[in-house]
């Protein structure tokens, strides 16, 4: 699975632990991905989508809130 959003192009990070002696090690933030799927024209489409752009769509009512609701379809 690739480490990045198809949506928002959240990617991973690179830094340092810094441990209390003040020795840096490298080290590889990732997203928290996960795999969704859209209904868009009658075709289903799915995506690898960060957390942060799930919670976004469900915001701006494109994903349902809650499992027992169903998506409104998108028009591209």
């Amino acid at each position: 699975m690739a480490t990045r959003c198809e949506l928002t192009g959240k990617g991973k990070q690179y830094g340092h632990n810094v441990s209390f002696s003040l020795r840096r090690t490298k080290r590889v933030w990732k997203p928290n991905l996960q795999k969704k799927t859209f209904v868009v024209d009658g075709q289903k489409i799915t995506m690898n989508l960060s957390t942060q752009a799930i919670r976004t769509l469900k915001k701006k009512g494109i994903l349902p809130t809650s499992k027992k609701t169903k998506p409104t379809p998108v028009t591209a």
